[in-house]
């Protein structure tokens, strides 16, 4: 899976891959990374990914690099990695500018993806880095058969 530009490692059980993002095709490049490191998850490493979890976690990548393209110049770089029982993605960027994290809004037209994001998230944070920001989310691999909310997003 490894290839142009990314990179995979099991370190102490740790499975993770980064990929540097710029250009036109940033986000469904982001997707197919989130599909395919899944997917390497599930057949290599053996550890269970639903389909609820792969839908998630793409959800996730596409709204975190989504909005990484949106308000920052240049390049970004998206991290996945398993940790923890958990799938953490993490997207740098160049901007210093910390996301607006609005108040949900029924009536207001579009600008609810970190909104999501932190909804269907075991947790959401971002900070500032000596360069840029960098801004994590973490989605449970585990699937919760009495269907808890992040279940009804998708």
């Amino acid at each position: 899976m490894a290839g142009d530009g990314e990179r995979e490692a099991l370190v102490d059980d740790v499975v993770s891959v980064s990929k540097a993002l710029e250009g036109g095709e940033d986000i469904a490049a982001a997707r197919d990374l989130a599909r395919s490191f899944l997917t390497d998850v599930q057949a290599v490493h053996g550890l269970p990914v639903s389909g609820r979890v792969m839908g998630m976690v793409q959800l996730v990548v596409s709204e975190l690099v989504t909005n990484a393209r949106k308000y920052a110049p240049g390049p970004c770089l998206l991290t996945l990695q398993v940790e923890d029982g958990a799938v953490e993605i993490s997207v740098w960027d160049s901007s210093t500018a910390l996301p607006a994290v609005l108040a949900p809004d029924p009536g207001r037209v579009g600008q609810h993806g970190l909104e999501i994001v932190m909804a269907v998230c075991r947790s959401f944070q971002f900070q500032r880095e000596p360069v840029g920001k960098r801004i994590s989310a973490a989605v449970v691999l585990a699937d919760d058969p009495g269907g808890d909310i992040a279940g009804r997003w998708l």
